[in-house]
Order: C-alpha cells, then structure tokens, then sequence
C-alpha cells in the first residue's frame, strides 16, 4: 500500500540540560503551553495533543528523536513489514516511554543521522486548557510542522523517506550561503509542503552543522502570532539567525530564531498547500523572495561552521543503508 497522506510529523524529542532557558524560549518567547513532569522532563503543547516536544535531562544538546503519528493500524503494519523485511530490528517502546510521548502503540528504530525514528497510531488528547500566548498553531493533517537536516549523503536520506513514508519531491532550491552553494530538497508525506528538507553543498560535501538538524518548523495561526513571537524573542535576549522574509517555494512568511540547544526553530505563517493533481517539482534560484537577512552571526559562529564542516570529512554519516538504498 501507499502511506503518503497518512503520515505526519508528531513530536521531537530533546535531550537538554537547559531547562531554565527552554521555559523562557518555549513560554515566554514562542508563547507555547509549558507541562513540567520534573526536574528531568519537560513537555511543550501547541493543541490538543498531549505532546509535540519531549525535554529530557542529557549532555547532547539536540534533538534525538523524531515521532511520525500513522493515521491507521493498517499503514502502521505497513511501514513495520518495510523496516523489518530490511532485517532492521523494530524496537517496541514501554508503556512508560508511550506516555511520556503522549502516544499509543509506539515503536522505535534507527535513522539518518543518529535521529531515533518512532512510530505511533494514536496520539493521546486532552480538553486541557492551552495556556499559550500564541492563539494557536495549524497542525492537523498537516502534522506538527518540518524538520531540516544539512548532509553530505542528501539522495540516501531522499531514499530512506521514499521507502519508509512514500515521501513525494516537492522541489528544490538552490543558495548560496557564506561563498558555500547549497541544494535544498523539500520532501513531503502530506499536504503540507514538506515535511523534511535535506541541504548539502555542492562540490566537496561538507556538513557544517554541529547538531542533527538544521531547524524546526512551527505554523502559527495568525500574521501577528509570528510578528510578536519575534518582537518577545528579541527583547528575551535570544539569537535571531534570520529576520522576517518569505521563501520562494512554498511561500511562507517567517523568521528563524536559535533555540537554547543551538539548533534552529523557524516561526512561519501561511504558506501554500500542494495540489497534488497539478503540482510539478521545479528549482528555485535563492531561498527568499525578500527579507531572511542574517542577524546575530559573529566571527566565532562562522569559524565553528568551519570546523565542524571539516571534522564531518573524516566520519561517516549515518545513513542506515537497508533503508537509504534503491527505492523498493
């Protein structure tokens, strides 16, 4: 069967040891609801799900986890049969685990880049109130928004995606950053755009991204639910990476702000949602139609991009082969 559709993006997992500063970016910046569990976990809701970010006490500073809600226990079954007739092992997660994930039936197994991939049927809700000062996000169908990761093996995460979820290219777009040329690739498993962009740079293949992805994305509900989470942001003292402007390919207005962790959370609004009856995949030259300018890069920033692009040439990615190779 085809899963495309009935897939999306559920939840992240973090491993942290900031907690104090992701109350204040989560709550107070993004205007998100704030659940507290204890002094080693923390949970952020954007609606009615009990769980969209897991924070967990750890030294990694990342991301470790990604969560996919499957619409069905029947394309549930499907993507498992994929895994394991790969002879790649399916780990059942513990009841305590599915709690804390706010989730029903969940299973575990490897991913690009190290990212612990889960899967789930049934995402538990509540009538709790949000306590938010964002009036809401658009999640639904569409899942709780886009990952992006930066690679050196861009086609064998296309491929792992492509065998796991169906996953459809929307386009590409092509930018040059810092005298770097980079190649974007936009996936999607539903209607939303996409759900996970994949960028290298062209050339020699470097990754200068210290942590597993490049940025989270998040759709607020309003034009002035992405202006005053940047206004609240900036006056918290947060990094913004780039200011407020509009991509060129799904036409979102958004800006993209340093999480406690290091690694990006992008503030969007509205973008388009793809027809599937007439979308072609096309490359967009440059990333913005207007504004995204750099804000709050220093010279350290720059050189540690540097490094990190380097040490990336004497290691090899992980890109979990049973999955990453020809399409099935």
């Amino acid at each position: 069967m085809n899963v495309f559709g009935k897939v999306h993006l559920g939840y992240l997992c973090i491993e942290t040891t900031r907690f104090g500063d992701w109350r204040r970016f989560g709550t107070d910046g993004l205007g998100l609801h704030v659940d507290e569990l204890d002094r080693d976990r923390m949970r952020f809701r954007l609606d009615d799900h009990e769980c969209r970010l897991l924070l967990q006490r750890g030294t990694a500073e990342d991301v470790t986890t990604v969560g996919w809600h499957v619409d069905d226990h029947e394309a549930f079954d499907d993507i498992v049969a994929r895994i394991t007739a790969r002879d790649i092992t399916v780990e059942h997660g513990q009841d305590e685990e599915a709690a804390l994930r706010g989730v029903e039936r969940l299973v575990r197994f490897p991913g690009p880049k190290g990212l612990v991939q889960e899967l789930y049927t049934t995402p538990v809700t509540t009538t709790a109130p949000l306590r938010m000062q964002a009036s809401g996000f658009v999640t639904g169908a569409a899942g709780m928004g886009h990952i992006a990761i930066t690679s050196r093996q861009p086609d064998a995460i296309h491929r792992y995606y492509d065998n796991l979820l169906d996953a459809r290219l929307s386009d590409f777009i092509v930018e040059t950053i810092s005298a770097v040329r980079f190649r974007i690739r936009f996936l999607r498993v539903n209607g939303r755009h996409h759900t996970v962009a994949v960028a290298n740079t062209e050339g020699l293949r470097i990754d200068p991204i210290r942590t597993a992805i490049q940025h989270l994305n998040t759709q607020v509900a309003t034009l002035d639910d992405m202006t005053t989470s940047y206004q609240r942001l900036k006056q918290l003292g947060f990094t913004m990476a780039l200011g407020i402007g509009q991509h060129t390919n799904d036409k979102e207005l958004s800006y993209y702000v340093r999480t406690p962790s290091g690694f990006e959370w992008e503030v969007g609004w509205n973008p388009i949602v793809v027809d599937e009856a007439t979308w072609e995949p096309t490359t967009h030259q440059g990333i913005s139609i207007w504004g995204h300018t750099p804000e709050g890069q220093t010279v350290i920033d720059k050189l540690n991009q540097f490094r990190h692009g380097a040490a990336s040439l004497r290691r090899a990615e992980i890109t979990v082969p049973a999955l990453s190779g020809a399409t099935a």
